[in-house]
């Protein structure tokens, strides 16, 4: 059960891949039952009632009459659902709260259908071709949910992740781990923690799940005869995620923006941000049961490729850009407290637009098998090696953040003349932009 704290937090975060908002028990009260039915297709979740979808909590006074055609509209569902339905006071208003654990037979059915969850709502899925893919590709169980009957998570918790893990979800300090922890779904009925909370809170998880990781590699030239680095990055998911984030960050080209004071402005090749798009999708969306592949950052000299193992979903692709559906919904739902993962199912449009806007080539994307998504860099860049003046300039520019020209003659020794023609060279290399 969760108490008044862990309602305010749920609220204060919004709608969510595993809690949903009723103001009232509906006059369709099948409408509460679909909820519950995607949420025992997905990892779990609640179904608030008394609060409003602007996030306000008004409270509500559920009759015996009510409460029971809830129980039995839930009692339709197939194969049997046990799940909690219990009043909790907050702020001295009654909210109840219908917590569906995570559970094993899935797909579970209501009204001849199998509800989905897909970001803050349900998707029915009527096709019995679409049913039968769906929870095939996951063998009947999502991958991150599969618990582990030996693993103790709190002897084994990533301290840092945890805390950083609190911080960007909003949870305060006076909730106890365990209830923290408890919130996320990441336990089964009998208390064991799910594969998904082992990836994503415990130290050094490859040594559990060995190809659970992200392989950055760098290539010389426009293919894969020559590799210059080659780094594995484990630890948990979020730990990989900034790890192979800041290696990117080390391979692109970075300009600055000068203007006629001096003042500069960095300016990657690529936005930094389709890279976090496309990362954290590839960590939340790729197909852990697929053991004989990596999810990957492939770096060449003229793009930047991200792919993981496991190509859409069946009734994704037919609307891909427009529908998402998560592969691990728990560590999907994890992401997205930390407000890694925003607009379900716009994040494909978000890096055509990022790309756009730096007048780069539109993302290029292959969704059979594998996934991956292809930047391009610019080709109009001079990447020829710089001169020893150049060099010294370019460290002068960027070693404060608004150097004066006379402040960078005299890092370099060079009369303003001099230094003002050096920059201009630096400008036609493209290793310094021009507002």
């Amino acid at each position: 059960m969760i108490g008044a704290d862990e309602i305010k937090q749920m609220v204060a975060a919004g709608e969510s891949y595993n809690v949903d908002f009723k103001q009232s028990v509906p006059a369709k009260v099948r409408d509460i039952t679909q909820e519950v039915c995607s949420f025992a297709n997905a990892a779990g979740g609640y179904v608030l009632i008394g609060v409003r979808d602007d996030n306000t909590i008004v409270g509500y006074e559920m009759d015996n009459s009510k409460r029971s055609a809830v129980q039995d509209s839930i009692g339709e569902i197939s194969p049997a659902l046990h799940v909690s339905l219990y009043p909790v006071e907050v702020d001295e208003k009654t909210v109840w709260v219908i917590e569906v654990p995570a559970r094993r037979q899935m797909p579970y059915f209501f009204g001849g259908c199998v509800y989905v969850r897909e970001g803050a709502n349900s998707q029915k899925l009527t096709n019995a071709e679409e049913v039968r893919q769906l929870f095939q590709q996951n063998e009947k169980i999502y991958y991150d949910s599969i618990p582990d009957l030996q693993f103790k998570l709190m002897d084994n918790l990533d301290e840092d992740t945890f805390t950083t893990y609190r911080r960007e979800a909003g949870i305060s300090i006076n909730v106890p781990d365990e209830q923290v922890l408890a919130n996320t779904q990441i336990w089964d009925d009998e208390r064991h923690v799910k594969r998904g909370g082992i990836m994503f809170f415990a130290k050094n998880p490859q040594l559990l799940y060995f190809h659970a990781i992200v392989r950055c590699v760098e290539y010389k030239g426009t293919d894969k005869l020559a590799i210059i680095d080659d780094k594995t990055f484990g630890g948990t998911l979020f730990k990989q995620y900034e790890q192979a984030i800041m290696w990117i960050q080390s391979k692109l080209r970075l300009s600055y923006q000068i203007t006629g004071a001096g003042a500069r402005t960095e300016q990657w090749e690529i936005p930094i941000e389709v890279f976090r798009e496309a990362l954290v999708n590839a960590i939340c969306h790729r197909d852990y049961y697929e053991q004989g592949a990596f999810t990957m950052v492939e770096v060449y000299d003229d793009r930047v490729e991200v792919s993981n193992p496991g190509g859409l979903l069946p009734i994704v692709a037919r609307e891909f850009g427009r529908r998402s559906l998560a592969r691990n919904p728990l560590i999907f739902s994890l992401f997205m407290r930390m407000r890694l993962v925003e607009h379900v199912g716009s994040g494909i449009a978000r890096m055509q637009v990022a790309m756009k806007n730096a007048g780069l080539p539109a993302p290029q994307f292959i969704t059979q098998d594998m996934f991956s998504v292809t930047f391009y860099r610019h080709s109009d860049v001079d990447v020829a090696h710089l001169t020893d003046l150049e060099q010294k300039v370019l460290d002068a520019v960027t070693s404060t953040p608004k150097p004066t020209i006379n402040e960078i003659c005299n890092r370099v020794g060079r009369q303003k003349t001099t230094v003002y023609r050096t920059i201009n060279a630096l400008r036609t290399k493209g290793a310094l932009l021009n507002l």
